[in-house]
């Protein structure tokens, strides 16, 4: 991890979407090999999955590496006649709708996450460190029933984490970056929590890093503001990659992660996380 004094803020940085695309994992590796991350959330439904799996299983080490439980825009692992009828996941506005009427099938997508942490222990090795979501799908009505469930029963046991998106309300009044979308994540979130609170699942004590991916201001002075007064244990979630055709094919979102990378990678940033006082550490380490 980047170098500090002691009394520095133990912090996390996550990066999203290992195994998305080639160039999204070259990049992730880069950085964890630069000791700029403190964790990273893997993509197993992708065709390329199994050949970048391998590629990330020398770092374990170094950081945590977690399951980015994936339930929109592609192909699902196993056979899901509710919600993926013609054998693909459907856009996230139509998750979000069907949770939100309570017209999910909580046993269907519970059986399709035991595929997926199936399907990462088998290429990895070991069980995932931590559990979230792909575009924070985890903490949904009907979802989070089952992820609570199934986490609690395979992955609680091996002493890991739930990342917890909810934004505390004074980072979602005084930093009003991407308001809306902060907001409607956040609202979805805190019911989660209380619920895995209940339950006794651990977690990141606060959460930043949600952004529009355009029409901002430039990523460093993001993530100057996701710095700004971080409680010890927080999270801030990034997207660094680099724009190859795969990842141009499924995703829209590419010179955003470019610039995440660059400054990530550029010797800006750990002068930044010194300025805020802020050290990057594993879940363990706070």
């Amino acid at each position: 991890m980047t170098g500090s004094v002691a009394d520095d803020k133990p912090i996390l940085i996550c990066a999203d979407d290992y195994g998305i695309a080639p160039g999204v994992s070259t990049a992730i590796r880069a950085l964890v090999a630069a000791r700029r991350l403190s964790a990273t959330s893997c993509m197993v439904v992708g065709a390329r999955w199994d050949e970048e799996a391998p590629r990330l299983r020398p770092f374990k080490g170094s950081l945590d590496i977690g399951l980015h439980f994936t339930l929109t825009d592609l192909p699902p692992l196993g056979p899901m006649p509710d919600l993926a009828i013609a054998g693909r996941l459907p856009p996230l506005r139509t998750v979000i709708r069907r949770a939100l009427l309570g017209r999910l099938d909580t046993s269907e997508i519970a059986a399709e996450l035991e595929r997926q942490i199936d399907r990462f222990i088998a290429r990895m090795g070991f069980e995932p460190a931590f559990l979230d979501g792909h575009q924070h799908v985890h903490q949904l009505p009907g979802v989070r029933d089952a992820v609570v469930d199934v986490f609690g029963r395979r992955l609680q046991p091996v002493g890991a984490w739930m990342r917890f998106p909810a934004v505390p309300l004074a980072d979602l009044v005084t930093r009003r970056i991407a308001f809306v979308r902060t907001a409607a994540i956040t609202g979805l979130g805190l019911g989660f929590r209380r619920r895995c609170g209940a339950r006794g699942i651990p977690g990141n004590s606060g959460f930043r890093g949600v952004r529009g991916f355009a029409n901002e201001a430039p990523y460093p002075q993001l993530m100057a503001h996701f710095l700004k007064n971080i409680d010890r244990g927080g999270l801030i979630m990034c997207h660094p990659g680099i724009a190859d055709a795969a990842l141009c094919a499924i995703d829209p979102v590419t010179t955003a992660r470019e610039e995440e990378y660059a400054f990530l990678a550029s010797d800006a940033f750990p002068a930044l996380l010194r300025a805020h006082g802020c050290r990057l550490a594993r879940f363990c380490d706070v």
